[in-house]
């Protein structure tokens, strides 16, 4: 498979958790302004943009009339948090194509101080919605659709709570060093057992945050790269794939990330022992889990050993994980948590994160995004990136 030329040039997280005095296209406008800086860049610089369902109003056309900018390409992907992984792989080859040459990518939400919950959305669809007549009467909360998954993956393997529990006390141990993170204080696997029950065997420890926020990102041409302050990142290897209830024949041990992993590592040709850092979005502790699985760091079922050994710790385990505390201590904007994986994987390969979690001399990363439910319908994307040779 052809490699990827763009290089991934600008990141940028919006450092607000609760924004009430902001409107939805403020923030986004306010990430698109930090990215394209980071970047070196202006945001009149922009001639491809990305967004999804995220977007306010008409969607690209509400969101470039506020930033008084007339791209000559835009795509509205939308597979729920995942979109974000999935749109820098679209851009990038959009920028190989010919089709633009800086594109610009944006992601805000305000569920927290709207409170509006991903459980309360899903409980409200749309009458054009497919699935509403045959699933809303039923009441299934997105807690309660990830706990299909939790309670499977136990009856199946002998996963249990405290090995989920892990998983969040790695993201904590992390957050405890990020001065924006909504969770600060570092926990145990005590006092995630400890917590209510949310959807059994979810406890709300397990379970992510609900943040305003955003974030944005900038890939450009390697012509344009070579010439900015920052080095661009490679993309080495991309993946995207859909899993949905086939009709009832679901099994809901694994995740779309079984086949957009095998994409991605496929292309890059990069081994899973070369992987240095690990971007997985963590709506719960059970998707971390079955992600590290689908994406081949260990054989299924094996998950809650390897995570119960620390192994997601930085500076401790085999694979450090969601350095900036992840959506399950730090930030979940707009429900949707791909984009600042994306944005922590650059800081670590950067050397940007903070001392505490910097993986040293971090060549290579892995991000991976899911979107919709586990327990359902979803979409996956997952990415490669490394420095420049």
């Amino acid at each position: 498979m052809e490699k990827l030329q763009a290089r991934l040039v600008g990141a940028y997280e919006h450092p607000t958790r609760f924004a009430p005095d902001k409107s939805l296209v403020q923030l986004h406008t306010e990430v698109a302004l930090g990215a394209v800086a980071d970047a070196g860049l202006s945001l009149s610089d922009v001639d491809g943009y990305f967004c999804a369902g995220d977007a306010p109003g008409l969607g690209p056309l509400s969101v470039l009339d506020y930033f008084n900018i007339t791209p000559r390409y835009v795509d509205t992907t939308e597979t729920g948090g995942s979109s974000y992984v999935a749109h820098v792989a679209h851009a990038a080859r959009a920028i190989d194509a010919g089709l633009c040459d800086i594109a610009l990518i944006t992601l805000a939400g305000k569920p927290r101080s709207e409170n509006k919950s991903a459980s309360s959305v899903a409980l409200a669809l749309p009458a054009d919605r497919p699935e509403r007549d045959f699933e809303v009467p039923y009441g299934p909360t997105v807690p309660a659709n990830y706990a299909l998954c939790a309670a499977r993956h136990m009856h199946e393997f002998g996963t249990t709570s405290e090995q989920l529990a892990w998983i969040k006390v790695a993201a904590s141990h992390h957050a405890q060093y990020n001065p924006h993170a909504m969770l600060q204080k570092a926990v145990t696997v005590e006092d995630v057992l400890s917590s209510p029950m949310v959807a059994s065997p979810l406890h709300r420890l397990d379970c992510c945050v609900i943040t305003d926020g955003g974030g944005a990102l900038i890939v450009a041409r390697k012509e344009i790269a070579r010439d900015l302050a920052k080095p661009g990142l490679r993309i080495l290897g991309t993946g995207e794939a859909i899993k949905h209830q086939s009709a009832g024949d679901i099994d809901l041990t694994f995740s779309a990330g079984k086949w957009s992993g095998k994409q991605a590592f496929d292309m890059s040709g990069v081994t899973h022992d070369q992987i240095q850092y690990a971007s997985i979005y963590d709506s719960f502790t059970i998707t971390v889990l079955m992600e590290i699985e689908d994406l081949g760091f260990c054989k299924p079922g094996h998950g809650g050993g390897f995570v119960a050994e620390g192994n997601l710790i930085s500076g401790r385990g085999k694979l450090p994980f969601n350095t900036d505390g992840g959506g399950l201590c730090s930030n979940h904007p707009a429900n949707r948590g791909g984009m600042t994986k994306v944005i922590e994987a650059v800081r670590q390969l950067r050397g940007e994160a903070h001392p505490a979690v910097q993986v040293p001399d971090c060549k290579i990363a892995l991000v991976h995004g899911t979107g919709g439910s586990l327990g359902t319908r979803h979409g996956a994307a997952t990415l490669i990136l490394a420095c420049e040779d």
